[in-house]
């Protein structure tokens, strides 16, 4: 039983850690979505601009942004998994070529766990008896890196890409809703604001956050970013 509830314990550590990551993708590919097509949509229609051409640019800056930032994800993704692989590789040649420097290392880490050498060691005996379980050890406890998950270079880019646009459309609707500029703008302005704080809410509930708490702050920071944006948009337009 006893094992069970260890093993159950390391599995919703990692079902948290990939749930983190996925958060982390919706919040970047969400927050721009729902701020830069706003501020788009507000400075076209300060120039007295029709509804067609709002929409028209608005869902050009939609595509081409979630483009641009699901390939920066992807990028960013691969990178991740870059690192990982070459400080891996350097473990495995430096466990080869200086076994007492890394069983060293080791005793450093466990010493600051306050284990003494007769605690620890017969878990450096054990390492050395298997060098990928050693590796990976120093990976997790010398570096702190966690391998990255198959195929997450694609998901991070699709999961980003996809949350922008969900998030660039809100903006956008009240201009696809209404014949006029000046009806669509107010409807803009408060549908963006409403969704901010209804995603800051959400994301609250899967990071663990106050829920109240986390849409304040995420309509403040981002509220204030689509105001920096649209008085910009206004003042070059």
């Amino acid at each position: 039983m006893q094992s069970k509830g260890v093993m159950d314990s390391y599995l919703h550590h990692e079902s948290h850690f990939r749930a983190s990551d996925t958060v982390r993708d919706i919040v970047i590919g969400m927050a721009d979505g729902l701020t830069v097509p706003f501020a788009l949509a507000a400075g076209i229609s300060g120039a007295a601009a029709g509804v067609d051409l709002v929409v028209t640019a608005g869902v050009a800056e939609v595509a081409a942004g979630s483009i641009a930032m699901g390939l920066g994800g992807y990028l960013a993704a691969r990178s991740q998994h870059e690192h990982y692989v070459s400080e891996r590789t350097r473990e495995e040649r430096e466990i080869v070529d200086k076994p007492d420097a890394e069983a060293s290392e080791v005793a450093d880490i466990f010493a600051r766990y306050g284990l003494t050498p007769a605690h620890y060691a017969p878990l450096i005996d054990g390492l050395k008896a298997n060098p990928v379980a050693w590796r990976d050890f120093m990976m997790r406890f010398e570096l702190g890196l966690e391998e990255p998950q198959p195929q997450r270079a694609k998901w991070s880019a699709a999961t980003i890409a996809g949350a922008y646009v969900v998030g660039g459309f809100i903006p956008l609707a009240p201009y696809l809703a209404f014949d006029t500029v000046a009806r669509a703008l107010p409807w803009s302005i408060a549908v963006t604001l409403a969704a901010l704080a209804v995603f800051g809410y959400i994301k609250g509930h899967y990071t663990g956050a106050p829920k109240a708490t986390s849409a304040l702050q995420t309509l403040a920071i981002g509220g204030l970013a689509a105001a920096v944006a649209f008085a910009l948009a206004r003042l070059i337009g």
